[in-house]
């Protein structure tokens, strides 16, 4: 029951922050009154480090006590509104006095960014409960919108003193009325019957999502923690399933269902005041001044012998593991990948590119997939059963008696790496659907009542064995369960096998025995001269941002001359000699300009890509270690061994 002191509080705290919105958020405020509808939510953003530098006082009590002072700094925008309205001749007919308007609290910039104030997802204690905090991660499941009773008036039958119930979202979403009269006057009311004034409700949207930490974030061994957030009014509808976001707001504790036999726990929950949707900055990567000069003096360096430098940069891809030239050149333009194009009527045709390894047990595949999710600033490591019920695209799952979309490895790596070991193990529900995440970048959901679009614009990297002995006679198809269409989506397929070769096997054995022996510090000082995992992922980046490589005729001339090769040859697989592989071929033909530090894609890019999609037929003219690109190694002359 509030005092007398506390109503006086209370008043002047709403004077305090009307005069901050007047002096700082006067544009805004106008522009709210001059909407035409009333019924709509208005956000009204604010930056905590304005309100800190205006009132320091203020700020702080907001800080301590925000599930408090939230509903007073919402009254005080209504009533700037009606300062603004004392002058009508400036506004026109149009305005408007908004009630549904909601102050949003940006902590961005502040002190509030600190770890106490922004803790990661398995770092919030008791201690965080009741204050501002924020947390950021993805998230992992999206639940319907609903309607929630957000506030009911009630009449006390005794002293018929009026007043506002809300509900207690940590008890069941439920209005009860009190227990007892909330009557402030001078005499104490001892009331306890209350009745419901007719057409006094006030309902509101409400949403549930789950938001889990970043994996990246982890280390080896920890488990990602989660936590369910509720939003209301113009915040619900604004994420969905594989968003990274920041979601600012009040923590506080849900009573767990009451179940017979169950013990009923408190849960964290996250009440949102403000969300921020991050995806644009998935993959951004802070890259000092310093080392881009690096980048220009090594390409400097190499400019009489640059496939002597490209061959470099490959050298630093697994370079636990020797030779497989064609693997890490595939690996290196897979993650660069080319430009995303649209046409003139919205189509998309993607620039990520897919890469899938079938090989034999011990031929490497799972060191690539590891190390390539290192080279990537967003990456998920997954099987093809899945790491969730989500599996690899998403699912429909109920929670609490509720239908609930859950993100699978493709939605939440949006934006970056997926890599999918056993890939031909995977579920039936995601063989369906993978089709249309690898090539429009998209997963159509149509489950439970649940209609929706998810984004994956994800690079899949995929490995596999063989079924059973490989057999080079046949088609790939059926020397795995994959089918025609869905191994069409690689732009790359490289198949790695175990076969007896005296000669290779006597350089891989010296390679091993030298890094373990006496000549293990000679090739401590090779690795040393190797690219780190650091700089190439810099270099991957920075590649990507900064380069948009453009066709040349000459490159032109070579792409178009071997598709319609292609498509003559009648011993190539029809499903890998369509449409898809000229696109593959533009798309690794601008990866390897990009890798060669260059906004033009050169006659030299364009057989490199053809030399990537020859490594992937089961019979080639040109390579010499087609069907089993184990056996490929670098040369010591690149350069003069390319005569164009």
């Amino acid at each position: 029951m509030a005092g007398p002191n506390d109503v006086e509080d209370e008043q002047q705290q709403i004077g305090a922050f009307a005069r901050f919105l007047i002096s700082h958020h006067a544009p805004l405020l106008r522009s709210i009154v001059l909407s035409p509808d009333s019924n709509l939510h208005y956000p009204l953003l604010v930056d905590f480090a304005e309100l800190l530098d205006f009132d320091p006082s203020l700020a702080h009590l907001f800080f301590s006590r925000p599930s408090h002072l939230l509903p007073l700094f919402d009254e005080a925008a209504r009533r700037c509104q009606d300062v603004i309205l004392e002058n009508p001749d400036d506004l026109g007919h149009t305005a408007s006095k908004k009630y549904h308007v909601h102050v949003r609290i940006n902590v961005g910039g502040s002190p509030l960014e600190s770890p106490e104030t922004f803790p990661s997802i398995g770092r919030i204690r008791v201690k965080h409960r009741g204050i501002l905090l924020t947390l950021k991660g993805t998230v992992i499941r999206s639940g319907a919108i609903k309607m929630i009773e957000w506030e009911q008036l009630y009449e006390c039958r005794r002293c018929k003193h009026r007043f506002k119930v809300h509900p207690e979202l940590e008890a069941g979403k439920s209005i009860k009325p009190p227990t007892s009269c909330p009557s402030t006057g001078s005499k104490t009311c001892e009331g306890t019957y209350f009745a419901p004034i007719e057409d006094s409700k006030v309902c509101h949207d409400y949403q549930e999502i789950k938001i889990q930490e970043s994996t990246q974030l982890l280390g080896v061994g920890s488990i990602p923690r989660s936590i369910p957030v509720i939003l209301m009014n113009d915040l619900v509808d604004m994420v969905k399933a594989g968003d990274d976001v920041i979601i600012t707001g009040v923590l506080s504790a849900k009573w767990s269902s009451d179940l017979k036999d169950v013990r009923c726990d408190l849960d964290p929950i996250l009440i949102a005041n403000y969300v921020r949707r991050t995806n644009q900055l998935k993959s951004e990567i802070g890259i000092p001044d310093d080392v881009i000069k690096k980048f220009e003096q090594f390409w400097l360096h190499y400019k009489t012998a640059p496939l002597r430098g490209r061959n470099a940069i490959l050298q630093g891809i697994c370079p636990q593991v020797f030779g497989l030239f064609t693997v890490k050149l595939a690996v290196a333009l897979t993650l660069i990948g080319g430009v995303q194009h649209v046409d003139a009527s919205g189509t998309k045709i993607r620039g990520e590119s897919h890469l899938l390894l079938v090989g034999d047990p011990g031929t490497g595949k799972s060191q690539f997939l590891k190390f390539a999710a290192k080279l990537s600033n967003r990456s998920v490591i997954t099987t093809g059963l899945g790491s969730t019920s989500a599996g690899l695209t998403v699912t429909a799952v109920k929670d609490g008696g509720e239908w609930m979309l859950e993100a699978g490895a493709l939605v939440l790596a949006d934006g970056g790496l997926c890599c999918i070991d056993e890939f031909d193990s995977m579920r039936e529900h995601d063989r369906a659907t993978i089709h249309e995440a690898m090539e429009q970048q998209t997963i159509s959901v149509a489950k439970a009542g649940l209609v929706t679009t998810l984004s994956t614009r994800t690079i899949v990297f995929g490995a596999t064995n063989p079924k059973g002995q490989y057999d080079p006679n046949q088609a790939l198809s059926v020397n795995t369960t994959l089918s025609g269409p869905l191994l069409s989506r690689f732009d790359i397929v490289l198949v790695l096998l175990d076969t007896k070769n005296p000669e290779w096997d006597a350089i891989v054995s010296s390679h091993i025995l030298a890094m373990n022996g006496e000549q293990g510090s000679k090739n401590d000082e090779f690795i040393d001269n190797i690219w780190s995992v650091v700089m190439l992922r810099r270099y991957i980046h920075y590649v990507k941002q900064h380069f948009k490589p453009v066709l040349t005729k000459e490159s032109e001339r070579v792409i178009s001359s071997y598709y319609q090769l292609q498509r003559r040859s009648a011993i190539h697989n029809a499903a890998r000699t369509t449409v898809r592989m000229l696109e593959s071929l533009i798309r690794l033909a601008q990866a390897h300009a990009r890798l060669m530090f260059r906004n033009e894609v050169t006659q030299l890019d364009a057989i490199a890509a053809i030399l990537c999609i020859e490594s992937s037929m089961t019979t080639s003219a040109i390579v010499d270690s087609v069907g089993n690109a184990l056996h490929s190694n670098f040369t010591d002359n690149p350069d003069e061994e390319c005569i164009l």
